[in-house]
């Protein structure tokens, strides 16, 4: 079962970093255009290369996940990434966090200890 968790846990993060790597790959993309120019210019964007690596991790991950665990105790498990995000928000991009959405947080990981269990 910790295996699990952990392996769940590990998913969140690459699924998480990927989001955050393709808002700085957004940000950094400038105004859309379709050139040639800046086609090439975004293939030079790093932010994208590391989302695509997270994803693709995190893909393989998943389908290692859902061939050797339960779907009802995994696919729970990978609403983990919500608090991933949540902290990502706070902490990378210093976004105001309100009461409500704590309280959210907190029965995630409530019910993901409950699974887990």
């Amino acid at each position: 079962m910790w295996q699990l968790l952990l392996l769940a846990i590990l998913q969140s993060l690459l699924l998480c970093s990927g989001q955050v790597f393709l808002k700085f790959a957004l940000n950094a993309m400038g105004k859309p255009e379709w050139s040639w120019s800046f086609v090439v210019a975004q293939l030079t964007n790093w932010w994208f290369l590391a989302t695509g690596v997270s994803l693709i991790s995190c893909s393989i991950l998943w389908m290692y996940i859902l061939k050797k665990y339960p779907f009802s105790m995994a696919y729970p498990l990978a609403s983990m990434s919500y608090v991933f995000g949540m902290l990502a928000a706070i902490f990378i991009f210093h976004e105001e966090v309100p009461l409500t959405r704590w309280l959210g947080v907190v029965l995630i990981m409530g019910g993901c200890y409950f699974i887990a269990k």
